[in-house]
């Protein structure tokens, strides 16, 4: 094992929260050490009192730019090639900071 595990930040949509899970638990057994989003807003458990603002999004955005600076590599959980306007942000962040960039669905 080297020194340090491997670090990977998932990005995408969160309405893709069962794909990104997924790929977190594969990641986490095959010894990686995983950096996702702290928050699903799509997701079917998602509560009308629980709608975050314009601010704590654009705070939410800033702090997951902020995990892509800490990961070795960037992995897009992308079903169907869906690739929306916050995880292209994403994407352009990663490559201008030289990161590796994979896809779950390339196309």
């Amino acid at each position: 094992m080297p020194d340090r595990p491997e670090i990977v930040c998932i990005c995408g949509s969160t309405r893709f929260a069962d794909e990104m899970h997924a790929a977190n638990r594969d990641l986490t057994f095959a010894g990686v050490i995983v950096l996702a989003p702290g928050f699903f807003p799509h997701a079917e458990d998602h509560q009308a009192d629980k709608v975050i603002t314009d601010e704590q999004k654009t705070v939410l955005g800033a702090l997951h730019l902020r995990k892509i600076d800490l990961a070795d590599r960037v992995l897009i959980v992308n079903p169907g090639g869906y690739i929306g306007e916050s995880t292209s942000r994403e994407i352009a962040y990663a490559r201008a900071a030289g990161k590796p960039i994979s896809f779950t669905h390339p196309g």
